[in-house]
């Protein structure tokens, strides 16, 4: 059962990290180094693994610089442009780096191969990453005001915080966003099929 819930962490990590990597790096850090105190018998220790750097001080002040900065960029750019330009594929590339770090020092911890939380992080934060794509992308379009559209962005970031810390405290959360993601991309999919569809058809 402990095996169930520790899997359950590291995917909930790592789809969070695929939506926004900043919160949930923060989030397992802190947690991590216990420098809230926390004695829960399912918060997370990566001190002595290989990944130990996740908890480091070093560590959680440049992801908040970096957070700080992405923050900057997509006030200054605007919440389109940040997410579809440059700025917009290095943030996915790293919460797709980012998730399978977490999901792989959750697995060291607990003496698993590192390797296989390396792979399934990859997944679940490509996972999420293309499920929330064509959702955010319409909820964009249908938003008229700019300060509207940017306040999208704030809404992934605390949809991001809290996955995280539910992964940690309430792991088959996990299961179930897993399971909601999936969903979500097969329904885009599916539409984005009928509407090449009607094109055809059309022509």
């Amino acid at each position: 059962m402990n095996s169930i819930l520790y899997i359950a962490q590291g995917i909930g990590l790592a789809a969070a990290a695929g939506l926004r990597p900043f919160f949930p790096a923060l989030v397992a850090g802190v947690v991590a180094a216990d420098d809230l105190g926390l004695t829960h018998k399912l918060a997370l220790d990566f001190s002595h693994t290989g990944y130990s750097f996740l908890q480091s001080t070093v560590f959680l002040l440049a992801v908040v610089v970096l957070l700080g900065l992405a923050f900057f960029l997509a006030r200054r750019l605007g919440a389109e442009r940040f997410e579809t330009g440059p700025v917009g594929s290095a943030l996915a590339g790293a919460g797709l780096g980012v998730g399978a770090l977490l999901f792989a020092a959750v697995l060291a911890e607990h003496h698993d191969s590192p390797w296989i939380g390396l792979a399934a992080g990859l997944l679940c934060a490509g996972l999420a990453q293309l499920a929330a794509r064509g959702p955010l992308a319409r909820a964009r379009a249908r938003l008229v005001e700019g300060a509207t559209r940017d306040a999208v962005a704030v809404y992934v970031d605390a949809a991001a915080l809290l996955l995280a810390a539910f992964a940690i405290f309430l792991p088959p959360v996990s299961f179930v966003a897993l399971a909601f993601f999936a969903r979500l991309l097969y329904g885009t999919r599916r539409r984005e099929g009928e509407k090449y569809a009607g094109l055809r058809i059309l022509r």
